[in-house]
C-alpha cells in the first residue's frame, strides 16, 4: 500500500484483477487514509466502512472498475439505506430506501463507496463552508477555501484519499473545487449523465453529475460507466460512438482555440489566473494548435443576472420539494440564512417571470454556440482568483445576491457552461508562487466529450501534474 497514490482508479482496477491487491486491502487503506487527513480537511461527513468492507469481501463483479473505493457527494445521489443530508439541518437523518440511477451506475461500473463528502448546505456556493459539519479545507493551505459546492470531494482527491470522488455542477460545482484543489473536473454536456428517478432535469438543465479525479484517464473512465440516457429522461446527450476512455489517448489533432484572460461579467481576474492561461495558450500552439485571443460575444452581464436568478428560484423549488417530501415545513434554524434568502428570492419570481428569464438564457446560449462553428474551445481561467480565504465567500445577512457577485469575481466563467449545457473541464496546469493550484477551463461544443478528453490528454502527457503532492498528503 505504499505505492497506493501512484495509480488511479483505472490502474487500482487493474491492480485488482491481476490479484496483486485485494478490493478489501485498497477500502482498508483508504479507511486509514480517511482517518489521517480528516481531522484537517474535514471533508468526510458521513462513513460507511462497515458497509464498504462488507462489499468488498463480496463478488464485486466484472465492472471495468470493480473493487476501485469511491466517496459519493452527499447531494443528488441518493445510496438506499445509508443517510442523505445535503449538509442540511432540516434533512438530517433522513435516509433514502432506494438508489438513484447514477448510484445504480457507479455499483455497476463496480465501484465500492467508502465514505460521502462534505458540501455547502444543498449545493450552493463556492465554497464548503456548511454550520451543519464545518468548513472543509484545502489541503494546499488549510487556511483556504478548497472551493465548492464539491469541495469535501475535492480535497479528498487532491490529498490522495482515493483517486476518484463524485461531484455535481450547477455553476462550476465540479470545476470550481477541481480548480481550488488541483485535480481534474469534467462537467458533461447537459443529459450526458442520469438524475433519476427523480429528475428529468434540475434548475432548467443546469445541474450535470459526474466525478473530481487525479487522471484523465480516469474521468473519461467513469464518463464511460455513467453515460447515456435513463427510462423517460427529456432530452438525452447526442450519443458518443467511441469509448471516453480511448477517446482520451486518442491524438487531438489541430485544433482551432480561442483563449481568453478577461472575466466575462467584468470583475477583475488574478493576475496569476490570467498569466497562466497565457502560457497555457502559448502551449498549445507549441503543440501544433491554432490559437488566438477572443471571446464569444453575447450579453454577459444579463446572462449571469438571468442564471442568477433563476438559481434563486431553483433553490426554493428545492427546499419546497423536500418539505413536500419529508412531509413537514421548514423549522427556523434549520436552514441556513443564505439559503433562506434565497428561498425567499426565489419564491417572488413568478412563473412568467422565470420563463422569461429561461428564454434570454436560451437565446444567450445561441449566441455563444454561434463561436464553436469557429472554434473547437474556448480556453479561460477557471477561477478569477487563486482559492480564497476561508470566509470570505459566506453569508450572514442582507441581499444573497451580493455575495453571488462576490462569488461571481471569484468565478465568472464557469457558470457560462451550465447555461449552454456545453461540456466543460478543469485542468491542473499551473501553480502559483505561494503553491496553490491554478486549474484552466477548457470549454467544448455541445455534446462533444471526445475533443476535450483529446485535447486534456494531449496536455497532461506535456504539463504532467502526477507528482505534485500537497502539504496535506495522506
Amino acid at each position: 500500500m505504499d505505492d497506493f497514490a501512484q495509480y488511479d482508479a483505472v490502474g487500482l482496477a487493474e491492480l485488482i484483477r491481476r490479484k496483486e491487491v485485494t478490493p478489501l486491502e485498497l477500502v482498508d487503506e483508504v479507511i486509514d487514509r480517511i482517518e489521517r487527513v480528516n481531522p484537517t480537511l474535514n471533508g468526510v461527513t458521513i462513513k460507511m466502512y462497515d458497509h464498504a468492507r462488507e462489499l468488498a469481501q463480496g463478488d464485486i463483479g466484472d465492472g471495468p472498475l470493480a473493487g476501485v473505493p469511491f466517496l459519493l457527494k452527499d447531494f443528488l445521489a441518493e445510496y438506499a439505506g445509508v443517510e442523505y443530508s445535503a449538509s442540511s439541518r432540516f434533512l438530517k437523518g433522513f435516509v433514502p430506501d432506494r438508489d438513484t440511477e447514477l448510484v445504480k451506475r457507479f455499483k455497476a461500473g463496480g465501484f465500492i463507496t467508502v465514505a460521502k463528502t462534505n458540501l455547502p448546505e444543498f449545493a450552493i456556493g463556492a465554497t464548503t463552508e456548511p454550520r451543519m459539519t464545518g468548513a472543509t479545507h484545502n489541503p494546499w493551505d488549510t487556511s483556504r477555501t478548497p472551493g465548492g459546492s464539491s469541495g469535501g470531494a475535492g480535497a479528498m482527491v487532491a490529498s490522495g484519499v482515493v483517486p476518484v470522488a463524485h461531484g455535481n455542477d450547477a455553476g462550476g460545482s465540479i470545476r470550481i473545487p477541481a480548480a481550488a484543489c488541483g485535480t481534474v473536473g469534467l462537467k458533461p454536456t447537459r443529459g450526458r449523465n442520469p438524475l433519476g428517478p427523480y429528475f428529468g432535469e434540475v434548475f432548467s438543465g443546469f445541474v450535470a453529475e459526474h466525478v473530481l479525479t487525479r487522471t484523465v484517464r480516469d474521468t473519461a473512465a467513469v464518463l464511460d460507466i455513467t453515460a447515456g440516457p435513463d427510462v423517460g429522461d427529456w432530452y438525452p446527450a447526442p450519443p458518443q460512438s467511441a469509448s471516453y476512455l480511448e477517446e482520451a489517448g486518442t491524438p487531438s489533432g489541430r485544433l482551432r482555440i480561442a483563449f481568453s484572460a478577461e472575466s466575462p461579467t467584468g470583475t477583475e481576474v488574478h493576475p496569476d489566473c490570467a498569466n497562466a492561461v497565457r502560457d497555457v495558450a502559448a502551449l498549445c500552439e507549441e503543440l501544433g494548435h491554432d490559437v488566438e485571443e477572443r471571446s464569444p460575444d453575447h450579453d454577459t452581464h444579463g446572462l449571469w443576472l438571468d442564471w442568477t436568478t433563476m438559481m434563486s428560484a431553483g433553490v426554493a423549488w428545492g427546499v419546497h420539494g423536500w418539505e413536500e417530501r419529508i412531509g413537514r415545513k421548514v423549522e427556523p434554524g434549520e436552514i441556513e440564512p443564505f439559503i433562506a434568502a434565497l428561498v425567499e428570492r426565489g419564491d417572488a419570481v413568478g412563473a412568467p417571470a422565470y420563463l422569461g428569464h429561461l428564454e434570454r438564457l436560451q437565446l444567450g446560449a445561441r449566441e455563444i454556440g454561434k463561436f464553436f462553428t469557429e472554434h473547437d474551445i474556448w480556453l479561460t481561467p477557471t477561477l478569477g482568483e487563486p482559492p480564497l480565504p476561508l470566509g470570505v465567500l459566506t453569508y450572514d445577512s442582507g441581499d444573497p445576491f451580493e455575495l453571488r457577485r462576490r462569488q461571481a469575481t471569484f468565478s465568472p466563467f464557469t457558470y457560462i457552461a451550465n447555461v449552454t449545457g456545453q461540456p466543460g473541464i478543469s485542468l491542473p496546469l499551473a501553480w502559483n508562487g505561494d503553491n496553490l493550484p491554478i486549474g484552466i477551463h477548457f470549454l467544448g461544443r455541445y455534446g462533444d466529450e471526445a475533443t476535450l478528453l483529446r485535447l486534456s490528454g494531449q496536455l497532461e502527457e506535456a504539463q504532467p501534474w502526477a507528482d505534485r503532492r500537497p502539504p496535506v498528503w495522506a
